[in-house]
């Protein structure tokens, strides 16, 4: 990572951590800074940019790309960061900051730490990089409907708790919560059987070999049909509330365990 780079994502740092602290004083009641969304939103969107800088720069060595651990988390944040910044203009998504902006800290800080060199294949490639921004993508979404379900644990808690009514008069109604977390693990379901598709049917093509079954291949598919069952238990039998949740929330950490934790076991307990 260049200088410049390195100074960019220590503003980043900054900025995150002083969004992180802004939004949660707020939640508290402690607040010292009014909130100002349209604001808000604006900064979120400049510093999108830069964070946009800071996690593609170092992605490319020579004509190969480079996707280790600490660099995969902070794409994966971003494209997080962008798609709650995206709906920002058409939903309610109050009190998911309180959960993002925290993480892009923590995976900025882990970026620099733990970058990882871990080359995936040829730039020339379209299929490969077709796979790896629908596999990407697919992530993200299911990461934010699993954000969701967290903070409909919390909103439910709040609701029968009265020292928690300041985070319940920040937050969306139970039921629109429920009804976007739906409609991000749809898209995202769809995402990921296209990710699973491409990978195993022009596994050749994207990878240079043909499929083999492995750990992560085993858990993508395990949590391609908790997702499934969830979403079919929601049409044909209105799965809602917290069996909703549990269900996306198993999904999520098997998810995790097919990309993520493969990674972080390869890279930072194998050296590999």
């Amino acid at each position: 990572m260049t200088s410049f780079l390195l100074v960019i994502t220590l503003l980043l740092i900054l900025a995150y951590g002083a969004f992180s602290w802004h939004f949660i004083g707020h939640w508290r009641g402690v607040g010292i800074l009014p909130r100002h969304p349209r604001r808000e939103h604006m900064l979120l969107g400049f510093l999108l940019l830069l964070h946009a800088m800071a996690v593609m720069g170092p992605l490319r060595e020579g004509a190969l790309l480079s996707l280790g651990v600490g660099r995969a988390l902070s794409v994966l944040v971003w494209l997080m960061l962008l798609i709650y910044w995206t709906c920002g203009f058409f939903y309610r998504v109050e009190g998911l900051q309180l959960f993002m902006m925290p993480l892009a800290v923590v995976t900025l800080v882990f970026s620099l730490v733990f970058p990882g060199q871990h080359l995936l294949g040829d730039l020339s490639n379209p299929a490969l990089l077709m796979h790896i921004l629908v596999s990407m993508l697919a992530y993200s979404l299911l990461a934010i409907g699993a954000l969701v379900a967290v903070l409909m644990l919390a909103l439910d808690k709040a609701l029968h708790d009265k020292r928690w009514m300041s985070l319940v008069r920040q937050l969306p109604p139970l039921l629109s919560l429920e009804t976007m977390m739906f409609q991000v693990l749809g898209v995202g379901f769809l995402l990921l059987t296209a990710s699973l598709l491409s990978g195993v049917v022009f596994s050749e093509e994207v990878f240079g070999k043909p499929v083999a079954w492995s750990h992560k291949i085993v858990f993508s598919i395990i949590a391609w049909g908790l997702f499934g069952a969830l979403l079919l238990g929601r049409k044909f039998y209105g799965w809602r509330g917290k069996l909703a949740v549990r269900w996306t929330l198993i999904g999520f950490v098997a998810l995790m365990f097919a990309y993520i934790g493969s990674k972080v076991v390869l890279e930072l307990v194998l050296h590999r």
